[in-house]
């Protein structure tokens, strides 16, 4: 496959992949190292996009970055990994990996993209919606692609994959270049970031894929939501319950007078 690490492709390999992500706790997952070839990811780092060009701002109580997915506005690498992660091979190999078949990513701002945060992003955790209204499709798996080539320890941003019942973070994972992590999202996944501490000039970057099948019998569907950590504060606390309790109302009402959601961009929240 174009642009991946040939270290993670092949019968051998895909094997150990599966069961490494079948026994992750607290959600199915995966990390993977080094997973693009470096001189693809060192040219991604390189020619990201800057963050004045990002169209896409989300800047509210429980999040601050941008994101974008003009993909032809950008270096030619971009499209070419989106073509790769886009292939037929590709999706073979991640049907593999996770063991779900029928994974596909769309071509569409929730198929792929990237996120970007300055001084102070964050994202809190939260569930990701399973479902895209556009192409009627059940939300599965998300891969996401880290590009911070000079990423520090004490920059923070990690990301958070709590158990389901906000006890603690079970997995923590650094945002560093060339990682990627590939994991099931839904109900037993909340997740998210801290506010970052960076120097003038840098910032947390990511390419986004997110991955979907056919809806399946066993599918409910499940809204997006924000969830407090344990050691948030209690007006921090009560003002998420309140601010999700009233989007998912307001959703609910206009769905009822037959007015179609809009809000897919409110669903990539890495």
């Amino acid at each position: 496959m174009e642009h991946i690490n040939p270290a993670y492709v092949g019968p051998e390999n895909v094997a150990t992949l599966k069961h490494q992500f079948d026994t992750a706790l607290p959600c199915k997952h995966i990390v993977l190292d080094q997973f693009l070839l470096p001189e693809t990811a060192d040219l991604l780092h390189a020619h990201f996009p800057s963050m004045d060009s990002l169209k896409v701002r989300r800047k509210s109580l429980n999040e601050n970055k941008a994101e974008d997915y003009k993909f032809d506005e950008w270096h030619p690498v971009f499209n070419q990994l989106r073509n790769t992660i886009r292939s037929e091979e590709f999706q073979v190999w991640i049907r593999e990996v996770t063991g779900i078949p029928g994974l596909i990513t769309p071509d569409n701002p929730l198929g792929s993209g990237v996120h970007q945060g300055a001084n102070g992003s964050f994202v809190d955790v939260h569930i990701d919606v399973n479902y895209d209204p556009a192409t009627q499709l059940w939300r599965r798996v998300n891969l996401l692609i880290y590009l911070n080539r000079h990423w520090k320890e004490e920059y923070g941003g990690h990301l958070e994959i709590w158990d389901k019942f906000m006890r603690k973070a079970e997995k923590v994972v650094a945002p560093n270049h060339n990682r990627a992590i590939l994991f099931l999202t839904d109900e037993n996944s909340p997740h998210g970031y801290k506010a970052i501490a960076v120097p003038e000039g840098e910032t947390r970057k990511s390419f986004y894929a997110y991955f979907f099948t056919e809806i399946g019998n066993d599918f409910h569907y499940s809204d997006s939501r924000f969830i407090s950590r344990p050691e948030d504060a209690f007006w921090r606390k009560a003002a998420t319950i309140l601010k999700e309790s009233i989007k998912i109302q307001s959703k609910r009402v206009l769905k009822a007078l037959g007015v179609k959601s809009l809000d897919f961009q409110d669903k990539n929240k890495y």
